[in-house]
């Protein structure tokens, strides 16, 4: 029996059109999201030992964002030998990062699949969150996207991922005691909300407060566990204000789709 990958998967890629992957990555609301996950992920004192001892503040800062969104990407929209190649490049760069986590004393590697399952959860619960907020999916293509999205954390290394809500909500209450919001994570949290701005961009007067914008807004996006472990105030009409800045955000980023003649992503 053949083991060759048929030609319609490998031309469509892992995630062929018509899927809720397709639908939520491709959603501008995913990329405001995609920033939530950041503040989100610094909270695991390994997982964030690893960007701090291995990565350069400020310089790296955009170069790496690119990275991730071009990877999320990719994997979502690419075919599928273009997909396995770039999960190979990321695990080889996974392999040389180790080391030691100043906050609990224990070591880390980033190709643990502990750390990978957090990324992962991480990283796709506050995609699918940012677009279900505004009322773009339902409960059940959310369970869809999460169940798809299996499939690219394994690429990686990742094991045990969750597939529905209930199972990311499940395992948010495991791996929490092991979250923290060390001076660590409190340090990436103000980088990023006062990002270094590209040269080009720190021209353009309104650059900084719309990255403010945006920056507010992925944190309003957090869950309300992450946003106690930062030590946010809950204020009244909060929730409401983050959902009418993600809708803002998301027309303007539409907006500039269609400005730039950017082809909307394939569904």
């Amino acid at each position: 029996m053949s083991t060759a990958t048929p030609p319609s998967v490998a031309s469509e890629g892992l995630f062929p059109p018509g899927s809720a992957t397709r639908h939520v990555i491709g959603d501008p609301a995913a990329l405001v999201g995609g920033i939530s996950a950041l503040f989100l992920q610094a909270l695991h004192p390994r997982a964030m030992a690893g960007v701090e001892q291995h990565s350069s503040f400020p310089a790296d800062f955009w170069p790496r964002l690119q990275r991730t969104v071009g990877y999320v990407t990719t994997l979502a929209f690419a075919d599928l030998a273009t997909a396995e190649k770039a999960a190979a490049r990321v695990r080889a760069i996974h392999r040389r990062v180790r080391g030691t986590d100043p906050v609990t004393g224990l070591p880390y590697a980033a190709d643990d699949p502990d750390l990978l399952r957090w990324v992962h959860v991480s990283e796709v619960s506050s995609f699918a969150a940012a677009v279900r907020r505004l009322g773009l999916i339902d409960a059940a293509e959310e369970d869809r996207f999460l169940a798809e999205q299996v499939r690219a954390g394994a690429l990686l290394g990742a094991t045990d991922l969750p597939a529905d809500r209930a199972a990311v909500e499940a395992y948010f209450a495991a791996v929490r005691p092991e979250l923290a919001a060390s001076p660590v994570a409190r340090r990436a949290a103000a980088r990023l909300l006062l990002a270094p701005l590209p040269w080009r961009l720190a021209l353009f007067t309104p650059a900084r407060p719309a990255w403010t914008v945006v920056a507010g807004v992925a944190v309003g996006l957090l869950p309300d566990w992450a946003k106690q472990l930062y030590g946010i105030p809950r204020v009244p009409g909060a929730d409401a204000a983050t959902t009418a800045g993600l809708a803002t955000l998301r027309a303007a980023l539409l907006t500039f789709r269609r400005a730039t003649g950017r082809p909307t992503p394939p569904r």
